[in-house]
């Protein structure tokens, strides 16, 4: 699968829009940095392992919304790194699981291990976006499609921001740093865990990323100030 112009100008359905942090194993190096490339551009955090071994490792360290999981792999084989995931008590993450073989028999074995959903090579970009958008509503609890909290309104469907009746120009970075914290009910979020769940594993964790986002969503969100810092701990409105 490659990334055509069309692919890359892909609008987000009205919706359909929620921060998703996504693992892709796949051992075709170019693919899956073209398909990587391309979840990025629809706003998600993407780790990208290249064998079975180094990807299951990834899935039982990190928190992850969705797994996209290719199924013959080197090192491990895919079916083993989804059973293993299939059976780990209390796993939030979604796997959807891709191969080149596409017969009935092959997606009822996949889907007999443990995947949450099955998609044959090649595909559309577009399907396998919709497909993991899909599986990323199943791994969060439901949540109120509006979002607001101490005069902030948030909509993800539509990606906006509303202060005192002002929309706010917000980054997705900024966006989804305040998306986590609005969801949080007033809980104390760690910069660690905001982190974890708006950047992927390239992020430095010794980053100011976090402090310098938060910084500027303080600057956006304007008077008087919502996004308490609790010290030694994180950040909640």
């Amino acid at each position: 699968m490659e990334l055509s112009d069309s692919a890359q100008r892909l609008v987000r359905p009205p919706g359909d829009y929620r921060f998703m942090r996504v693992l892709l194993i796949e051992d075709d190096a170019e693919l899956g940095e073209a398909i990587a490339a391309g979840l990025r551009l629809e706003g998600m955090a993407v780790d990208l392992a290249l064998d079975g071994d180094s990807g299951l490792d990834r899935a039982l360290v990190n928190d992850y919304d969705v797994i996209v999981l290719d199924r013959d792999l080197p090192v491990m084989h895919g079916d083993e790194v989804c059973a293993v995931l299939a059976a780990e008590p209390g796993r939030r993450a979604r796997i959807l699981m891709l191969t080149a073989a596409g017969t009935i028999d092959d997606r009822v074995a996949g889907l007999g291990i443990g995947a949450d959903d099955y998609l044959p090579k090649p595909f559309a970009f577009a399907e396998l976006i919709a497909r993991v958008r899909a599986l990323g509503r199943r791994a969060h609890p439901a949540v109120p499609p509006v979002l607001t909290v101490a005069g902030i309104t948030l909509d993800p469907a539509r990606h906006t921001v509303i202060r005192d009746g002002k929309y706010l120009d917000l980054g997705p970075k900024e966006l989804a740093v305040l998306e986590l914290l609005l969801s949080a009910h007033g809980r104390v979020v760690s910069a660690e865990e905001l982190l974890e769940r708006a950047w992927d594993e390239m992020a430095d964790p010794f980053t100011t990323a976090v402090k310098v986002t938060v910084s500027r969503l303080r600057r956006k969100l304007g008077d008087p100030p919502v996004i308490e810092t609790i010290a030694q701990a994180g950040y909640r409105i």
